[in-house]
């Protein structure tokens, strides 16, 4: 079992940064690939960006590249998401998930097995 805690979110105005944390405990975190995903009202949940488990590989997806950084601390058991120039269309529910049944981060949240309970966040025009 791994148990995911997500913080950070918040109401920001446009242009705007958030700092967003999931925070691991149970199984050894370090040993999975972690995605972010985000769903607003009325629309099916995306994915925002992923990160292999030893940081090796991370990739994003087209809507927040260049302005959302995603890292991970293993010591921590904590995974971050850095979000830079916000805009009222980043709004949403944003979540952090594990893929323990492969080395690598998918943009399916289907191939997730554990997600944590989400964090608002909330961008102002």
């Amino acid at each position: 079992q791994v148990q995911l805690v997500e913080s950070g979110g918040g109401l920001v105005q446009a242009g705007g940064s958030l700092r967003l944390s999931c925070a691991a405990s149970g199984r050894a975190f370090s040993r999975y690939a972690t995605g972010w995903f985000r769903q607003a009202p009325g629309k099916e949940r995306e994915f925002v960006g992923g990160i292999s488990r030893s940081s090796s590989s991370i990739d994003y997806a087209d809507s927040v590249k260049g302005r959302f950084t995603i890292s991970r601390d293993n010591a921590k058991n904590t995974v971050y998401l850095q979000m830079n120039s916000l805009d009222p269309e980043d709004t949403a529910v944003y979540y952090c998930a594990v893929r323990t049944s492969h080395l690598f981060f998918s943009r399916s949240a289907s191939e997730y097995e554990y997600w944590g309970q989400g964090t608002q966040v909330t961008v102002s025009s």
